[in-house]
């Protein structure tokens, strides 16, 4: 059969390991000439590109629908979407708010949460471990983080999720975000505005709080900055962390002797065993500032490409028996949370929350099965995971 991969592809987006094999083998540098874009899928290449944000430029987004895709791009992705000195500027001052320091002291409050949603869950009914845990839970992890109001999480909480699912019913490929999702993105940056301004005349001990008075000598972020960097927590630190939790529960059913090791205490291995094997963020997309030249092709100057972390993530060359799930093996070159100047800011959240999460489940779960014929994946180009996982657990007596 002809090699073909398109991010869009339903068929794809339900497995796309095997088109990863394949493209590693035989077009590392792969053109779409339908979607435009460019892809590397070997884990050197990836790496490569993710560290020289000179040639491989993140102004245009780290995503190629149309939406989000060229220079107003850093509305929707904030730092994300910048190259130094701009992006030096901005991370610096959002990483003098989101310190280690204040995502360690959340840990008690997110064990509080964390159980207050599993409880009715455990009373041996069907349950959907998407929309009943790992879809709430991040999303008022989040909202705790920033200081959203008790009152106000519902309705945040639901237009994150119209922002994060997409359509399983659609007839073919989603290659754009659908209105109501443009418009939950809208009604969100009137919310945090809003809730901006309010806390500029009255600090708390939240992100929100901390954002505001971020400052390098007299350099601050705007008020407009700071609503960009909220939105993008909806992305980077709810929908991925909601796809992690998704499909470590997956891949755990599915091997049962893993999910034996998970549940003896090895929850971390489990995160990053997962994190490598199967990852949410599956792709990111960056632009040529100059043509490139790799594997015998010129990338002309100008051009998307996609850094195929999902497909680095199991290069044989890196990973031994990569399509094996084996807590036992060092993850250590994973790119789930990327390489370079852009590595996810929010790795250390991501990983508490997951951790906290499993490890409260573990504690409280001692066996589940998963009805896979009743399943049903997002819909993304860019992030992998479940909207649905049909769920019954055996509780620990």
């Amino acid at each position: 059969m002809d090699l073909f991969y398109s991010p869009f592809d339903f068929e794809i987006q339900d497995d796309p390991y095997p088109v990863y094999a394949r493209l590693r083998e035989e077009s590392p540098v792969y053109r779409n000439d339908t979607d435009d874009f460019y892809a590397l899928s070997r884990h050197a290449d990836v790496t490569a590109a993710l560290r020289d944000a000179d040639r491989f430029s993140s102004v245009n987004g780290i995503r190629i629908e149309p939406a989000f895709w060229g220079p107003e791009a850093e509305r929707f992705f904030s730092f994300v979407a910048m190259d130094p000195p701009k992006h030096t500027r901005m991370r610096g001052l959002v990483s003098r708010a989101f310190t280690q320091n204040r995502v360690r002291a959340l840990e008690p409050r997110l064990r509080e949460m964390a159980r207050s949603y599993l409880d009715p869950l455990l009373d041996g009914d069907e349950f959907d471990m998407m929309t009943g845990f790992a879809a709430r839970f991040p999303t008022d992890v989040v909202s705790e983080l920033v200081g959203v109001p008790e009152a106000d999480r519902d309705r945040v909480r639901e237009l994150g999720m119209a922002i994060m699912y997409r359509d399983e019913e659609s007839e073919g490929p989603v290659n754009d975000l659908p209105p109501e999702a443009l418009a939950a993105i809208g009604a969100l940056v009137g919310y945090y505005t809003e809730l901006t301004i309010e806390r500029a005349g009255r600090r708390r001990d939240d992100l929100l709080s901390g954002l505001l008075d971020a400052a390098e000598g007299d350099d601050r972020l705007t008020p407009e900055e700071i609503v960009g960097v909220l939105i993008l927590l909806v992305g980077a630190g709810i929908e991925t962390s909601m796809l992690l939790l998704g499909n470590a529960w997956h891949a755990a059913w599915a091997n049962p002797a893993e999910r034996a090791k998970a549940f003896s205490g090895r929850v971390d291995d489990w995160i990053e065993e997962t994190l490598r094997y199967d990852p949410p963020s599956q792709a990111l997309a960056r632009g040529t500032t100059e043509d490139v030249e790799l594997h015998g092709v010129t990338i002309p100057a100008g051009s998307r490409v996609l850094l195929l972390a999902g497909a680095a993530n199991r290069d044989p060359e890196v990973f031994a028996d990569p399509s094996r799930y084996d807590l036992d093996r060092d993850t250590g070159p994973s790119l789930a949370f990327g390489s370079g100047r852009h590595h996810c800011l929010g790795a250390n959240l991501g990983r508490l929350e997951a951790r906290v999460a499993l490890q409260e489940i573990v504690d409280v779960v001692a066996d589940y099965e998963i009805d896979p014929k009743r399943a049903r994946r997002v819909r993304s180009s860019n992030d992998r995971g479940f909207a649905s996982l049909p769920t019954r657990v055996t509780a620990r007596r």
